[in-house]
């Protein structure tokens, strides 16, 4: 993949803009990796209203996949849900300005330039 908009800046322009990615990172404390996924689930009680409804909840869990391994899956507790969200949001962030930086780090590299 070619990173058209590194191709027509300078390299000072590029080793700026890397500096600038480098002060958005999250706090590399606050990332969570994974998958918010939403269950309702039926108790199982007779005459209960969600044995014919959607079951109770939204109830979250947290899946995380690992290499040929099984999806690892963890209940989040309501009071942890918005801090949860964050985490992963955070994640999202970091991994968008690593690929960036990365991609900066490239052109120079193809430039033949000090990284």
């Amino acid at each position: 993949m070619v990173c058209y908009l590194c191709e027509k800046k300078s390299s000072a322009v590029l080793r700026k803009r890397r500096q600038a990615l480098l002060g958005k990172l999250p706090s590399l404390g606050a990332i969570l990796r994974g998958s918010l996924i939403e269950r309702y689930k039926p108790c199982g009680k007779p005459g209960c209203k969600c044995a014919k409804g959607r079951g109770h909840g939204p109830k979250f869990y947290l899946s995380v996949s690992f290499p040929k391994l099984r999806p690892q899956i963890d209940y989040v507790p309501q009071n942890r849900l918005a801090e949860t969200k964050k985490f992963l949001a955070n994640y999202q962030r970091a991994r968008e300005i690593l690929e960036e930086i990365c991609e900066i780090n490239r052109e120079l590299l193809r430039r033949r330039e000090a990284l």
